[in-house]
């Protein structure tokens, strides 16, 4: 890497003295050419052609040569000036070669020139033998693509590699995945779930046909599903069948368990189909101890996280909230001083922190 830097520090310097020295070779040659003066005869010339040629009528012909005749006299009495690089060649050739060498030098004091390559198989080998759970979903997503190449009859496989593109901001990587997946397990209605609800997301919200043929699929392999349900009455409404898309919300809604979190926003769908303002928001059920622990771990890997990359003002809020959420006041009160201390000049995420600081805990 050094040597690349100082090859390249040699040519922009050899480049910049190779362009003054033609420059000032072109300054010691030049001559007083009037340039505007002979721009103006040629164009009297080409007047003339043109008309010869029949292209312009006489009265047209006359007014041209009238203008550039005018223009020529004017120009003929302007000063000639001989053509000049200027005087600042000198601070153009030190600004030329001292760049490279400042650049080289800034590297040599911060950048890391001993590092050496890190080619992605062999990082690709190190994230495998890995715990998974101090993974990246984008180092996930690649231990996984590479997992389904090699067993590629597997569709739980195509699944987790679906959740692993989804986490990674690649909703088209997690379409693929599933659809691989259904193509290997037809009659498995969670995935056809899982691809009509990708499908969604990739359009933004937006009910496609491919997204309606796959939440059909799922009706017909699993009838009481409640997303694809959901989702193929709202089709429906969107359609202008707005009466049928109600009355199967309706029979949907009657079917959802009470304790179903999810009843709250069909409720809200159904009113706001109706043109009735929403009813309020359901209190949110507690977690299950195994559900807790789980979320606790995610937390847990996000303050790791944010421990070894810290530059991250959307981690940081993220991890305030979960603290407040929790109720784990001492934690969440720590984190916000961190943050608060390396963002100190932002004011978008300071006030940020302060409302995920102030989140209620949850009951």
């Amino acid at each position: 890497m050094i040597a690349f830097w100082v090859a390249a520090g040699a040519l922009s310097a050899a480049a910049a003295i190779l362009l003054m020295f033609r420059a000032a070779q072109a300054a010691a040659h030049a001559q007083s050419a009037d340039t505007t003066s002979m721009f103006y005869r040629r164009q009297l010339s080409e007047i003339g052609d043109l008309a010869d040629r029949g292209l312009i009528g006489a009265e047209e012909r006359r007014v041209a040569e009238a203008e550039a005749g005018r223009r020529l006299l004017a120009a003929a009495d302007a000063p000639v000036e001989a053509w000049s690089t200027g005087a600042g060649r000198m601070p153009i050739l030190l600004v030329a070669v001292g760049a490279p060498l400042l650049a080289l030098a800034i590297y040599l004091a911060v950048g890391s020139p001993g590092m050496g390559d890190q080619p992605f198989a062999a990082r690709l080998a190190q994230w495998r033998a890995a715990n998974p759970e101090s993974l990246q979903p984008p180092e996930m997503a690649a231990v996984l693509g590479k997992l389904t190449k090699e067993r590629p009859n597997d569709p739980d496989g195509f699944r987790f590699l679906a959740l692993a593109e989804g986490a990674s901001s690649n909703p088209a990587g997690a379409v693929r995945a599933l659809k691989h997946a259904v193509q290997l397990a037809p009659q498995r209605a969670d995935l056809w779930e899982m691809l009509g609800e990708a499908l969604m997301f990739t359009a933004n919200g937006e009910l496609t046909d491919d997204a309606i043929d796959a939440f059909a699929h799922t009706i017909r392999l699993d009838p009481r599903n409640i997303a694809a349900r959901f989702q193929l009455a709202r089709a429906k409404i969107k359609a202008g069948d707005k009466a049928a898309g109600l009355a199967d919300w309706r029979s949907l809604l009657a079917d959802m368990p009470p304790t179903d979190p999810r009843r709250g926003d069909l409720q809200g769908a159904i009113a706001q189909a109706e043109g009735q303002a929403p009813p309020p928001p359901a209190a949110p059920q507690g977690l299950s101890g195994d559900q807790m622990t789980a979320v606790r771990g995610m937390v847990a890997n996000l303050a790791a996280r944010l421990a070894q990359s810290p530059d991250d003002p959307p981690g940081w809020v993220q991890l305030v909230k979960a603290y407040a959420v929790l109720g784990d006041t001492e934690k969440r009160d720590a984190a916000l001083k961190s943050a608060r201390a390396r963002y100190a000049g932002k004011a978008e995420v300071l006030d940020a922190l302060s409302k995920a600081a102030a989140t209620e805990p949850m009951k």
